[in-house]
């Protein structure tokens, strides 16, 4: 694996995007379009907050927020049917025994959500759902991330307003920090799987991968663990004009699962694992080939992006590729829809294994 220069951050805040009504009725098609009890901007009703620390007591990027009386109530029923609209789709009888516990507001981001907690009254178990601001990009990047890798994130829409299920897993930052010391095996197997998100990043433009935007997902297996990382951030789907920007292994807070490769992995080995992931990428996108049809039929349409940044992906992905593909390309719809189409054709470039051991 490559030791990766510091990608360059972005260049501002990125803004939301509008939903198009192609885009609505794409949404409506697959059916993630419900009437919902509860909108974003009701969320903010909230009279006082308190500071979210972590397990050492430092502070996060969190508040947990309190309502009046009142508003306690109407938002705990309306969770809670959400709640249930996200996980059984909308049987009403798994609310009986369904609390709100507490809501977080989270200062950070572009989307500003609402992480709402969950808790099973018989026996204490809990689970989250966030409630966020509605942003094109953001549905893009949920809708690729289902038809394009091995997970699905299960999402609702209504006016301005977007319902994510909780995505499981140890968040990258602290999985580097505090989960590298592992057997060999296992380092291999976390190099591996970092070499496989990069694949499915840069295939379909998901960029922003720093470790606090993904997790890893961890699963015990016969000999040593399993590991998945899973984007948790889909902002950033399609925005920034570099080409850099959409390759995780160039954010040097992934350095530690980079260094692991370069110790561990031969060049041969990241050969082979780009190879295997964009093969199941491939067979992803062939069996899903009429949504995904139907989703770059909008996404080729819509604003995404500015238009310099347009025309700077352009370029880079024209120089990485060494393709004319681009040269038609007028929005971040068409370089993402080019971007797929060489991999399916097998014509997909990627430098990673030309500058491994330089």
């Amino acid at each position: 694996m490559e030791n990766p220069k510091q990608a360059n951050l972005p260049s501002k805040k990125k803004p939301p995007f509008e939903v198009s009504k192609a885009l609505w009725s794409y949404m409506e098609n697959v059916g993630v379009v419900a009437k919902l009890p509860l909108q974003y901007d009701d969320m903010s009703r909230y009279f006082s907050s308190i500071p979210v620390r972590n397990q050492k007591g430092e502070e996060t990027h969190w508040e947990t927020v309190f309502y009046n009386e009142h508003e306690s109530k109407e938002i705990n029923d309306a969770c809670c049917q959400i709640y249930a609209y996200l996980k059984t789709d909308g049987d009403l009888k798994v609310i009986e025994h369904l609390e709100v516990d507490r809501i977080d507001y989270c200062l950070f981001g572009n989307t500003n959500p609402y992480r709402v907690r969950i808790i099973n009254r018989i026996n204490d178990n809990y689970d989250h759902f966030y409630i966020k601001r509605i942003d094109a990009s953001r549905i893009y990047g949920l809708e690729l991330e289902y038809l394009l890798s091995p997970n699905i994130v299960s999402y609702l829409v209504d006016k301005n307003t977007i319902i994510e299920e909780h995505i499981a897993g140890i968040p990258g930052d602290d999985f580097i920090k505090n989960n590298l010391d592992v057997s060999s095996f296992d380092k291999i197997r976390i190099a591996k799987e970092f070499i496989k998100f990069n694949e499915r990043c840069f295939a379909r433009l998901l960029g922003d991968m720093r470790s606090y935007n993904y997790v890893m997902d961890i699963t015990p297996d016969i000999e040593g663990n399993q590991y998945r990382i899973r984007a948790i951030d889909f902002d950033q789907q399609s925005f920034e004009g570099r080409r850099n920007f959409y390759l995780p292994q160039y954010f040097k807070d992934n350095n530690g699962i980079i260094q692991l490769g370069m110790e561990f992995l031969k060049p041969e080995s990241v050969i082979q694992y780009q190879l295997e992931e964009r093969s199941l990428i491939a067979r992803r996108a062939r069996s899903e080939l009429d949504r995904i049809n139907l989703l770059l039929n909008c996404m080729v349409k819509d604003k995404l992006s500015m238009p310099e940044k347009v025309l700077q992906l352009k370029a880079e992905l024209k120089d990485h590729h060494k393709s004319e593909i681009f040269d038609d390309c007028e929005t971040m719809g068409d370089l993402v829809h080019c971007n797929l189409k060489l991999l399916l054709q097998k014509e997909f470039k990627q430098s990673f294994i030309k500058i491994i051991h330089r």
